[in-house]
């Protein structure tokens, strides 16, 4: 029996079963869907790899969290960035918790009906459906709630965290909680704080991470955690006065451990305060204290 009679014979065969003419090709189009369905899933599984990206690869480490003060916070609004012309994310903090609501731009961006709690405070506005501006950026309000307006706050948590599935960035930390810029700190109590500590405080998302320059500590931990943490290209600077090495641009260990800066011209000490004034200005780090640079 020759291909072409075998064929013809099958779809005799395929037409008297289900009583319509031509039926074969369809029956044979469907059989090679499943075919080519079962090849691409199952397949490249079975000759023993895979079809998957090496997620290794190819998706990003997600990003660390982070601290905010409430002036950070605020330029997470939405609004457009002046630099790039591009819109800027939307952030909100419910009850000390930072979200990313970028997803919700339509209600939290400009122009949005909620526009007012983006890069703000809200949880306590949230937890009692109002607008009034004395529970914005107020997170002592929430402690303050009734039962009722407790259970509401915890509804919007949820509502935000697994549900809007709104990505957590960190915590916000009001500027009473902070640390005193006016106190001094040791070289001793400085080292401490290099981004290896676990301890994290009440509030906080991520264990400050301390670094000097000139006279002023900064807790890089507010937006810096990718930088100066575990891992992070300026971890060597954590903990230290970073001055010497700062002005020069260097990496050099013996520049990272001297903390003299009495010998650099004056260029490279216009470059030091570039770099203070970029932290103050640009970052945003909290001063955390002075420098006690006694021997």
């Amino acid at each position: 029996m020759t291909i072409s009679h075998a064929a013809k014979e099958m779809g005799k065969w395929c037409d008297s079963m289900t009583g319509v003419e031509g039926s074969s090709g369809y029956i044979t189009l469907l059989v090679l869907s499943i075919l080519g369905y079962l090849y691409m899933n199952y397949g490249a599984q079975m000759n023993g790899s895979s079809n998957k990206v090496d997620e290794g690869n190819e998706i990003e480490s997600p990003e660390p969290m982070r601290n905010f003060t409430a002036k950070q916070l605020r330029n997470f609004d939405g609004s457009t960035n002046e630099n790039s012309d591009e819109p800027k994310p939307v952030y909100l903090s419910v009850g000390g918790t930072v979200f990313d609501v970028s997803n919700g731009r339509d209600f939290y961006g400009p122009g949005g009906p909620y526009e007012i709690f983006a890069g703000r405070e809200c949880g306590a506005a949230l937890a009692t459906m109002s607008f009034d501006e004395s529970l914005l950026d107020n997170i002592s309000a929430c402690e303050t709630l009734g039962v009722g307006d407790k259970a509401e706050l915890a509804n919007w948590l949820e509502k935000f965290e697994h549900y809007r599935c709104y990505p957590v960035k960190g915590r916000l930390v009001p500027d009473s909680k902070l640390p005193s810029a006016e106190r001094t700190i040791s070289m001793e109590e400085l080292a401490k704080y290099d981004g290896n500590n676990q301890d994290i405080p009440t509030g906080y998302a991520t264990c400050p991470i301390y670094l000097g320059a000139l006279d002023k500590v900064f807790d890089v931990s507010f937006g810096g955690v990718e930088m100066y943490g575990k891992d992070g290209p300026y971890q060597r600077f954590a903990g230290k006065d970073a001055s010497r090495a700062l002005a020069l641009m260097s990496f050099d260990p013996k520049d990272v451990e001297n903390t003299d800066i009495s010998d650099l011209e004056e260029k490279k000490v216009k470059v030091l305060k570039d770099w203070v004034k970029t932290f103050e200005e640009k970052k945003g780090y909290p001063v955390v204290g002075k420098l006690d640079k006694t021997l």
